[in-house]
């Protein structure tokens, strides 16, 4: 039997097919995770493939002799025996040799041995690790389109709306010529042109708009997706359900930023909501502000910064209790009125305008940790969005009243086949392979890397930090050198700015406020003497191209401000340095007032600092590295932690759910 039959919907897969859920028990969770980086040693590492890439050279022998009329019949003849005979290795070869010709003709552009590697490790439902300016989206063409002509429908899931169009209409060229069609799914689409889109042979998509369409698909189903019953029911009624469903099922997934997607944003549940009505809800929230505003730390209450969590003392409750006498209503109960204070002092204590959101037209817009992008349509559980609101003197919206809800981890599990890209995935290979049963494959680059690494210099204060910050770019800047300067939040690049502004250093700054002229602040980052400043979202998706002469001066330099909780993160703001054979540099200048030494920040340390470096002057190397490594170390287990906590609450819920009668 075609391994395609299954894969895609039919008789057999069903009008929606996907992988049925499979609950692992605790010892089997526990021996997953076990054998995670075992299981990468043995399977991710990498194989012999040069015996496939001669085998796509010998199946090109003419093509280009072809003209494209010729050509597009044969993909056509192609697409019949993958369609009939499945994802064969001699088809497969086939199809890659007709893609890379296409793409040749099409778009000016011959892939490369390695991305015809990292094409295959993807076709093969596994991630491959290609570094930085490697080419991923033309890779990924070579396995969208051998799957889609095999009838499997694809979907090509990237992180914002953004990368998702460009990468539609840049690789659609190539799709037509092969007969196969293509449809993005971004913001403000109607249900019928959503529809429409996922008909489509390869369908480009952002991983959150692609899981609110399956839950709305999952709504409409209700408890039934039984292919038989769907069957049947397409028989015997006029306007059947499946007819008013968005997707085709989930067949074939290629994640884009795959590190990012399914294990970053994988701390957060996707959710469903209607609005409630405010009623008297607004005065509760505010109330909740200023009595919040009232209390004092230790007396009566605590923060644990690690866990991001706020405790209340016995002391504080009491005063609560006394200042809820005269209010009522949901203030009389202990509980309610407790969680009420706790979120009202997690909005004052734990999330920062500017670092955790901003104000946009009135509203409060949260920033994603990870890239720096502002996430309009999300808001905070339990009321906590609405805390920020009135401590920011906004107006107050309702709040949100779950339909429906799933997390990125049980979501992306029910694939059929699951593949994936990313520059940055080694660190986290043995959490893939635990929970999506992936593996990772490091793909060799096209050209040997010429990045240099100067490492990590760490002042005392952020004072310090800033002034060696402002000097560094002051002589590369003189040299005529470009330089990608990174930092965590919108305050801290606004703080830079100004350092640079006295400095009379011209510069341009990119975060959550100018995320609308992203693409065109990155394409001038690489011209002489350039100055950017620039959030997480100058690392995902974006490709700094060099002026005439700027190899010659040593290419980009890349200046991190702070270490990233993930050192994947870092990674990827170094991999801007030093793309394609380019040369490159990246160096890292810390304070030890910076975030990722929060937890161990204390007067012990600053005399040890002290002891060890001298007057305004930065610790030794060693030193650094060692408390990088510990700080960044322990914050990947704390999201870890997370992570695991909320695949276990979303299991448990799921059960309820299920126990109940009730959908997702």
């Amino acid at each position: 039997m075609s391994d395609a039959i299954l894969h895609r919907p039919g008789i057999l897969a069903g009008v929606y097919p996907q992988r049925e859920e499979s609950r692992a028990g605790m010892l089997d969770k526990m021996a997953a995770a076990a054998s995670g980086k075992m299981h990468q040693y043995v399977l991710g590492r990498n194989p012999r493939y040069q015996h496939f890439i001669d085998a796509v050279d010998e199946c090109a022998v003419g093509l280009d002799k072809l003209n494209d009329q010729d050509l597009t019949a044969r993909a056509r003849e192609l697409g019949r025996n993958l369609y009939a005979l499945g994802l064969r290795g001699a088809l497969v070869s086939q199809s890659f040799a007709i893609v890379r010709e296409f793409a040749s003709r099409r778009l000016g552009m011959r892939h490369y041995d390695v991305q015809l590697y990292g094409a295959w490790v993807m076709l093969q439902g596994r991630v491959a690790e290609m570094e930085t300016g490697e080419g991923k989206t033309l890779t990924a063409t070579l396995a969208a389109s051998t799957a889609a002509l095999a009838g499997i429908p694809v979907h090509v899931v990237t992180v914002n709306d953004f990368l998702a169009a460009r990468d539609a209409q840049w690789m659609s060229p190539v799709y037509r010529a092969l007969g196969l069609t293509v449809g993005t799914i971004t913001e403000g689409l109607d249900l019928k042109q959503r529809r429409e889109a996922y008909s489509r042979s390869i369908t480009y998509c952002t991983n959150k708009q692609i899981v609110f369409d399956y839950l709305k698909d999952r709504m409409l189903l209700g408890q039934e997706n039984r292919a038989l019953h769907l069957n049947l029911e397409d028989l015997y009624t006029k306007t059947p359900r499946t007819s008013k469903l968005l997707l085709r099922g989930l067949c074939f997934a290629i994640v884009d930023e795959a590190d990012s997607v399914l294990i970053d944003e994988a701390r957060t549940p996707l959710i469903i909501s209607n609005r409630s009505n405010m009623d008297d809800q607004e005065k509760t929230f505010k109330h909740a502000v200023r009595i919040a505003r009232l209390l004092e730390s230790p007396r009566d209450f605590t923060i644990n910064q690690r866990l991001r969590q706020v405790e209340l003392t016995d002391l504080g409750k009491a005063y609560i209790a006394r200042m809820a006498r005269s209010l009522g209503g949901v203030w009389s109960g202990k509980r309610r009125r407790e969680e009420l204070i706790r979120q009202g002092l997690s909005a004052l204590h734990l999330f920062e305008l500017d670092k955790h959101y901003l104000i946009r037209d009135g509203k409060v817009q949260i920033i994603d940790e990870y890239t720096g992008r502002t996430m309009e349509d999300r808001s905070w559980e339990r009321g906590l969005h609405q805390m920020v609101e009135a401590k920011e003197g906004c107006a107050i919206s309702g709040r949100q009243e779950t339909l429906s809800r799933i997390s990125y981890q049980r979501f992306f599990q029910r694939y059929l086949r699951l593949g994936g890209m990313t520059g940055t995935a080694r660190e986290v290979a043995s959490e893939l392979w635990s929970v999506y049963r992936l593996n990772v494959v490091t793909i060799p680059t096209n050209k040997p890397t010429r990045r240099t690494i100067i490492g990590d210099s760490l002042y005392r204060s952020a004072e310090q930090k800033w002034n060696a910050v402002v000097q560094r770019v002051g002589e590369l800047h003189e040299q005529g050198r470009p330089v990608l300067i990174g930092v965590r939040s919108v305050v801290a690049s606004e703080v830079l700015s100004r350092e640079l502004d006295k400095a009379r250093l011209v510069h341009r700054v990119l975060n959550a406020r100018q995320d609308q002229q992203e693409a065109e602040i990155i394409a001038q980052a690489g011209q002489p003497g350039r100055i950017t400043v620039a959030t997480n979202m100058a690392g995902r998706g974006t490709d700094i191209r060099l002026a005439p002469g700027i190899a010659d001066l040593g290419g980009l330099h890349v200046l991190a401000t702070e270490r990233h909780d993930a050192g994947r993160i870092d990674r990827q703001l170094f991999g801007r340095a030093g793309r394609q054979g380019d040369p490159g540099s990246c160096e890292v200048i810390l304070s030890l007032e910076d975030e990722l030494f929060g937890e161990f920040s204390g007067k012990w340390l600053e005399m040890f600092f002290d002891r060890v470096a001298k007057p305004e002057q930065p610790a030794p190397s060693v030193l650094v590295k060692l408390l990088v490594a510990v700080a960044q170390n322990s914050a990947e287990k704390r999201h870890s932690g997370l992570r695991k906590d909320l695949l276990k609450l979303d299991d448990n819920l799921g059960d309820m759910l299920a126990f109940s009668g009730r959908g997702e």
